[in-house]
């Protein structure tokens, strides 16, 4: 099948890629003609695992193309997937200016039939304004279907090519062929591909994210109870885990949710209820709690060592999350600039993101070449991000690292036992403090 993508940031690109892996002809677009070239040559944009390995072979083979003339990709191509930014306004709503933008033109180049699909998260009803501005200006026949993602960073290869499920919204019977052909190397084992109606598509992904961000807000409240009666949140978290009705995964404590999908659907789905007349309680909650809990190690640093001017502060992690250097909304720099903020000095290491975190502060923090240079006479460690890298490391050539053996652990990558057998005052969320 012959497809194009318009939008080649993280969710176009490894759309693309996949779709070109399993024998489609991808042209991919972008309007920066510099990125384009990049790809061309082999250069892949994003940090993602496996991505690398599939963009490479498909590139040589000649599957995956990149363009920057839109025009080209409609003539050449039978399906149109929409891959771009819906930042948030001021309000928190979607802004949709940039996939109207590309409707409207779609319109003017459209001559034989097109499946435009919206693959970027969207507010209910954006389909219906895609297929408006299209239709102002086409003489060709089209139809617009929402096919919601729901990609992990850092799992995305693997999300796309063994999807859960598909959700697709759609009315037309000439567009569900189109894509059941298209999804059907992906859903050989019998997962789902749901049809439905194009607003309950694009609720649903706004709902789906919501949701886990509320398990994970919420889990972030039991920690900080437990802390106040005594329980151990890992325990508790077993405990409710276990029932099927909850399960287990979004279950582990932290420094709050970050990343370019969570915050940015949690606020657009609390806007849409208010443009909509309806007062969305709990996610309001969600965002208020999330806000908080990025703060949360910061009072607790102070209690620890009294003042923060002149303190040394190693941090491990700059990502919202590991296996990506996606540096979007991530607690690691709410911290970053709180410290800052109390003349703290900061040494970071990050397997992935600290060139992004370079690139947004500049030298206003020291960056360090791995994790124990990070630890040089530092008075204490904050763990930011829970890497695999950082889970099981030399806890004695730490100390002799350390000015003080200190860690404030945001991701309880550690047990309470392993670090008072080691002598560390090891601080975390929803447990019992180590006080060496």
């Amino acid at each position: 099948m012959n497809i194009s993508i318009v939008g080649t940031g993280y969710v176009g690109l490894v759309t693309g890629t996949c779709f070109a892996e399993t024998g489609n002809n991808v042209l991919c677009v972008d309007i920066d003609e510099t990125k384009v070239n990049a790809m061309r040559a082999g250069k892949v944009p994003i940090y993602e695992p496996d991505l690398d390995i599939l963009f490479e072979r498909n590139l040589k083979a000649g599957r995956l193309q990149f363009t920057t003339n839109l025009a080209e990709a409609v003539k050449k191509t039978d399906v149109i997937f929409l891959a771009l930014p819906t930042p948030p306004n001021e309000d928190g709503s979607a802004d949709l200016s940039y996939i109207l933008k590309v409707a409207d033109e779609l319109g003017k180049l459209i001559t034989s039939y097109k499946v435009v699909v919206d693959k970027s998260t969207v507010p209910v009803g954006t389909a219906e304004k895609v297929q408006t501005a299209i239709a102002k200006n086409c003489k060709g026949e089209f139809d617009v279907i929402s096919n919601p993602e729901f990609l992990r960073e850092g799992f995305a290869v693997d999300d796309f090519m063994k999807p859960d499920r598909v959700v697709l919204g759609l009315s037309s019977d000439k567009a569900r062929k189109v894509m059941e052909e298209l999804y059907k190397p992906y859903v050989r084992q019998g997962n789902p591909v749901y049809f439905m109606d194009l607003r309950s598509a694009e609720l649903t992904k706004y709902a789906a994210n919501s949701f886990l961000a509320t398990k994970i807000s919420f889990m972030n409240e039991i920690a900080n109870l437990c802390e106040k009666v005594g329980a151990d949140v890992d325990m508790v978290r077993i405990g409710i885990g276990s029932d099927a009705r909850i399960g287990k995964r979004f279950l582990f404590p932290g420094i709050g949710y970050g990343g370019s999908c969570f915050p940015k659907d949690v606020k657009a789905l609390v806007q849409s209820a208010v443009e909509n007349n309806y007062d969305f309680k709990i996610l309001k909650s969600v965002m208020e709690v999330n806000e908080i809990q990025k703060h949360i190690l910061i009072p607790r640093l102070k209690k620890q060592f009294g003042k923060l001017a002149g303190l040394k502060v190693a941090m491990w992690g700059l990502a919202f999350k590991p296996d990506t250097d996606d540096i979007r909304e991530a607690p690691a720099l709410v911290m970053i600039d709180e410290l800052l903020k109390e003349n703290a000095t900061i040494t970071a290491f990050d397997p992935a993101a600290a060139e992004n975190v370079k690139k947004l502060i500049g030298n206003k923090i020291n960056y360090a070449a791995d994790e124990y240079a990070a630890l040089e006479g530092a008075d204490v460690l904050i763990i930011a991000t829970e890497w695999s890298l950082f889970r099981t490391p030399d806890f004695e050539r730490m100390k002799k690292q350390m000015k003080k053996p200190v860690i404030f652990d945001g991701r309880n990558l550690y047990g309470n036992d392993q670090m008072q057998e080691f002598g560390f005052t090891y601080i975390s969320i929803g447990r019992k403090n180590i006080i060496s």
